[in-house]
């Protein structure tokens, strides 16, 4: 497992994990081009291929062609969505990174907005906020009763801290040991690590290709059983200040 890169070189990075995305990578990447391009060059963009079976990586070795600012991660196999964002966080090059799904539902034309959220100081990292979700009903009902029970158990008040939409100052996340299903807990970890987060309402848009990777029932298992390991972590956490004696 790689360190982060110790430099930052670049004003933004996004990342974002991909499995079995082919269908939606040309045109994720061509939205995260043209929402960026008041940027210049001054920014890249981080897919991680999470050992697909389709042609993802195919697909990415051909975009890379013609953009760029794309850097492509090939992880040897399937290892899980945690683990594939892990990857990017640890290549990216920005002082601020911005990330989203590779499902095309987060819309990049928010970037720019919660970038220039996080870089007026208003806060260290801008979570999105699906106030108005595109998906089916089922979901939907299993998303709130996980939220709630989630926010209940780690004493949080974040309305929708699974969105893959975010944008934060790279130090958020530096020093960050994350296992399998905690990225959707960033919010927390990070305030846990002492910096300020702030819940932002982002535009969600429908799948239109491609599979959803998770079912209702299983991510709302895996997500209970997680949620009381955050709550451990936050019970042990500890803060203190020392100096040496002169």
């Amino acid at each position: 497992m790689p360190p982060f890169a110790s430099e930052p070189s670049v004003r933004f990075s996004v990342v974002a994990p991909a499995y079995n995305e082919a269908e939606n990578l040309p045109a994720l990447v061509a939205e995260v081009a043209a929402a960026l391009a008041p940027l210049g060059d001054d920014w890249e963009m981080v897919v991680a291929d999470d050992g697909s079976t389709d042609n993802t990586l195919a697909v990415l070795r051909e975009l890379k062609k013609s953009q760029p600012r794309l850097r492509v991660i090939c992880l040897k196999k399937n290892t899980g969505q945690t683990a594939a964002l892990d990857a990017t966080l640890r290549h990216a090059r920005g002082r601020c990174i911005g990330m989203l799904d590779a499902d095309r539902q987060n819309d990049p034309a928010e970037l720019p907005r919660l970038l220039a959220v996080v870089e007026s100081g208003e806060c260290d990292f801008a979570n999105g906020w699906r106030a108005r979700r595109n998906d089916p009903w089922l979901r939907l009902v299993s998303t709130r009763i996980a939220n709630g029970v989630r926010n209940w158990l780690t004493h949080e008040q974040i309305h929708d801290s699974a969105c893959g939409l975010k944008v934060f100052r790279r130090e958020c996340v530096a020093n960050l040991k994350l296992f399998t299903g905690l990225h959707r807990f960033l919010p927390t970890l990070v305030r846990m690590e002492g910096f300020t987060v702030r819940e932002i309402e982002v535009n969600h848009r429908p799948r239109t290709a491609g599979v959803a990777k998770y079912g209702v029932w299983n991510r709302v298992f895996k997500a209970l059983r997680d949620t009381f390991a955050i709550r451990w972590m936050q019970r042990r956490m500890f803060r203190y200040e020392a100096t040496e004696m002169e």
